[in-house]
């Protein structure tokens, strides 16, 4: 038998053999399409290629593509498990040119694989054509052999495939595999061609023409686009018309029965089927980067799995069982797709935890499910409330619902569960109303009630297509905007970033064809929505229109870094000065991270040190971010940190970085863009610590290239001062110390000369000694003194009268000091303190202070300095 992973490996293999370029699956999101809502055929990441709006190094091209259908105008999620061939996700194998090969080489390269290196009968073969392109029927009866009986024109659509309602399209092709009269069906065009006997295996399509809207023209580079369903062909190759019987799901399906206990065929092989066909949706668009939401693709996300767990349910399985089977998968088709190798452990705990979940509202849901239809017979409808009721309380989306009544032969009124549904929002948006918001925030309202919130694909993509969804231009909405347009634009899906958690928006470009915009900021009104702040350059942007979007890369790189480096920053005040710091605000920029938190003092150097070794020791471990998805509560349970202003839904993003022995060294709850692994930080410095308020204290830090040029220029200016000293940069800290001592010393042997001065030691003549009234008094003005030298200067003089008063005026930079003191035989007839304060006045200051034999003030005008001194003698003499 060929296993399934043989078989893609041959195709690659054979088609890389004639001279294809082998591409690796593109993810599952399709950021080049923003009308899909998953990449749904094998050419949708060649689509830029066949339009002419990119070219790559390569003509011609393989792939097997990852594909899922369970969403939009492709969905299959209701027929899986009840049909031999639907699933929600699959394979499409497929080889392509782009002007290169056309119609003969195509035709030639799928007859010699299918029939030469695969080995399958021709006589089971059937090919069909558009019933007017007699040159694929000459080509067919030419190159296979195929009698003309078995060459069928086909006149309907499934015969011309087009990109859209205008762009690239053409006739197809397709060859069908007979798998025997034993199987019912009849062949493509007739009555019964619905059956399972015959089987399209590969589709050809020849891309000829430009639709346009005055007509169709010959493409000038005709191009191949082919499609081969994996899981189809391997059921072919292995004997079976069934692709549930192909070795890849007998083995996910064997691994089902086990853990639940149950027979894998029977009455519980279509919950089998659901269950395995589920887990490779779920799990290959988890690895992809979607995670269950309510909205948008994690919503569809979210269905997939809980029909899945509903099947799980029917099972008997006692505990979650998804997450138990990934290991299966993992097995199974990890090496054609490290992506799901490098995801296993955030797809485990996120399908574990979105089981945990559903399994708290399964029993109740169903219970009352069951209440509602027990009075029912079959070909009943269930009321639309009882279901809407279910999704609201209980999570159970529509299908699911309808899922479970489908094996009881009951229906849905899906009219009046959309009738519920309109009733609900209208009543949400009267509360709204008078919840006294911003009257402005209604704009942003109606935005998001027609069209939902925007998807964010930054995650994993800094480029995509999004279609513009609304334009707001001097707080209205607008149709357009044109060159030297100031407006704002949301588009149905962005890799931009809006400002939130302390994060600063993304800033980058929106193109499409000759009109260009540039993004000055990402703003996230109403919490859901991303608001695109552009500048319109060239050309004109309307609603409806599809753009390119791309970030700068740059700047988001530098902004991951500085938002990463402040959860381990976090996480190091924490253990290094206790649990008692939290954060109090942030700003994560592309050029620095500043982080406000709860602390009673100043970090000491020593603690600034040990933080940075903390975090630069985790940057080198270059230990990998990894993310999970929780409710708050249970985040916080498992020991996440909630982040300051941060505002939380349902589910939240919990970041887990570095380690702390056996635990993670950080874990918090964080919806912002971050490094895939710490080495991508580079390098961490705090450049400033500072107080903000009583009690908070703010960090300033740099990271990767910022933190280099910070050290440099420190670097450059340790070299100019060292250069400056005559010495090296080794001796400059000796050097600096040398020269303080030396200048500690000239200042004190300069006050003691200028206190030798003041009281007349040295050569110049010192301050003689009068008689005012009877008391011996001595004054002096000394222009440059200390002021602190006053006091001791003061006690010199009263030693030197032994009876008397002193006074000594400072003048310093145009101010004046003045001291008092006055013998201690004196002091009942004359106070220091008032003496003083009438120098204090003539100096044009107030107040001075001290006691009744020494007392010392000051005040702004030193040429006063004699007028204080006349004024001292005037209250002597008094």
């Amino acid at each position: 038998m060929t296993s399934t992973n043989d078989i893609r490996r041959s195709f690659l293999e054979f088609f890389a053999g004639e001279g294809h370029a082998q591409v690796p699956s593109a993810p599952l999101v399709p950021h080049n399409d923003p009308t899909l809502m998953f990449v749904n055929a094998g050419m949708v990441p060649f689509k830029n290629v066949f339009t002419g709006l990119e070219s790559r190094d390569y003509v011609t091209a393989t792939s097997s593509q990852k594909c899922v259908r369970a969403g939009g105008k492709h969905n299959d999620l209701d027929n899986v498990g009840y049909t031999a061939r639907h699933h929600t996700f699959f394979e499409m194998l497929g080889n392509f040119s782009f002007g290169d090969y056309f119609k003969e080489r195509a035709i030639e390269l799928a007859w010699n694989l299918i029939t030469k290196e695969w080995g399958i009968d021709p006589d089971r073969l059937t090919a069909t054509v558009y019933h007017d392109d007699d040159q694929a029927f000459d080509l067919w009866r030419k190159i296979s052999g195929l009698p003309e009986s078995r060459i069928i024109r086909i006149a309907t659509a499934d015969n011309f495939w087009s990109m859209g309602d205008t762009g690239p399209c053409g006739p197809c092709s397709e060859i069908f595999y007979d798998h025997g009269e034993h199987i019912p069906g009849g062949p493509p065009g007739s009555a019964d061609e619905d059956g399972d006997r015959f089987v399209e295996i590969w589709n050809l399509v020849f891309m000829q023409y430009d639709q346009r809207e005055e007509g169709r023209v010959d493409l000038p580079s005709p191009s191949i686009d082919t499609g081969m369903g994996l899981e189809r062909i391997a059921a072919v190759l292995q004997g079976t018309h069934d692709n549930y019987e192909i070795d890849l799901f007998k083995a996910l399906i064997a691994e089902s029965a086990e853990l639940t206990g149950t027979p894998p065929d029977g009455e519980t092989a279509a919950s089998h089927r659901v269950i395995v066909d589920h887990l490779r949706s779920a799990s290959f668009l988890i690895a992809d980067g979607v995670l269950p939401a309510n909205e948008g693709r994690g919503y569809v996300l979210r269905r997939i799995m809980r029909r899945a767990m509903r099947h799980a349910h029917i099972l008997g399985a006692k505990d979650p069982l998804m997450h138990r089977l990934v290991p299966a998968l993992a097995a199974e088709m990890g090496g054609a797709f490290p992506e799901l190798l490098r995801a296993q452990p955030l797809v485990e705990e996120t399908l574990h935890h979105e089981e945990v979940r559903f399994r708290r509202t399964l029993d109740k849901g169903l219970k009352l499910l069951d209440e509602a239809v027990a009075d029912m017979g079959e070909g009943d409808v269930l009321a639309g409330e009882t279901a809407f009721k279910l999704y609201d309380t209980y999570g159970f989306p529509y299908d699911l619902t309808e899922d479970a009544l489908r094996s009881r032969g009951l229906g849905i009124d899906r009219d009046g569960f959309d009738a519920a549904m309109a009733k609900q929002k209208a009543a949400a948006r009267a509360a709204w109303k008078g919840s006294g918001e911003a009257a402005s925030d209604t704009l942003w309202f109606d935005i998001a009630e027609e069209h939902g919130g925007t998807e964010f694909i930054g995650y994993t993509a800094d480029e995509g297509e999004g279609q513009v969804v609304a334009i707001v231009k001097d707080g209205a909405t607008v149709s357009t905007a044109g060159a030297g347009d100031e407006a704002i634009v949301l588009t149905n899906q962005t890799p931009f970033y809006a400002e939130s958690g302390g994060q600063m928006g993304d800033t980058g470009t929106l193109t499409s064809g000759e009109m260009a915009a540039t993004v000055s900021d990402t703003s996230k009104p109403l919490g859901r929505l991303h608001a695109h702040h552009v500048t319109v350059e060239n050309g004109t942007i309307e609603t409806g229109q599809v753009v390119s979007l791309a970030i700068d890369v740059d700047r988001r790189t530098r902004l991951r870094a500085n938002h990463s480096a402040t959860h381990l920053m976090h996480a190091a005040l924490r253990n290094r000065l206790g649990e008692h710091v939290t954060q109090k605000g942030s700003l994560v920029a592309e050029d620095r991270l500043r982080f406000d938190f709860s602390h009673p003092k100043a970090v000491t150097a020593e603690e600034i040190a040990a933080i940075e070794a903390d975090v630069n020791a985790q940057i080198r471990d270059n230990a990998a971010v990894v993310t999970r998805l929780m409710t708050p509560d249970e985040a916080v349970e498992a020991g996440a940190l909630a982040l300051f202003g941060e505002k939380y839904g349902d589910e939240v993003r919990v970041l887990s970085m570095g380690r702390n022995g056996a635990a993670d060294y950080s874990v918090e709850l964080c919806g912002g863009t971050h490094v895939s692994a710490l080495g991508d930080i580079g390098l961490f410095v705090i450049v400033s610590e500072s107080a903000v308020s009583a009690g908070v204290r703010r960090i300033e830090a740099l990271t990767g290239e910022a933190a280099r040029l910070w050290y440099r220029d420190r670097e450059a200016k340790l070299l100019r001062a060292a250069d400056a000293l005559k010495t090296s940069a080794d001796e400059l800290p000796d050097r600096v110390a040398a020269l303080t001592e030396d200048r500690k010393r000239l200042e004190k042997e300069l006050a003691e000369a200028k206190k030798a001065l003041a009281m007349g030691g040295g050569s110049a003549a010192g301050p003689e000694t009068e008689e005012i009234s009877g008391t011996a008094f001595l004054g002096q003005v000394a222009n440059g003194l200390d002021p602190k030298s006053l006091r001791g200067l003061i006690d010199e003089a009263k030693s030197s009268l032994g009876s008397g008063i002193a006074a000594i005026v400072a003048v310093n930079d145009g101010r004046a000091s003045v001291a008092v003191g006055v013998t201690d035989d004196l002091t009942d007839a004359h106070d220091s303190v008032a003496l003083v304060r009438t120098a204090v006045e003539a100096l044009g200051g107030k107040g001075g202070g001290g006691r009744p034999d020494m007392a010392q003030g000051g005040g702004p005008d030193g040429d006063k300095a004699d007028a204080a001194l006349d004024a001292i003698r005037s209250a002597i003499g008094g």
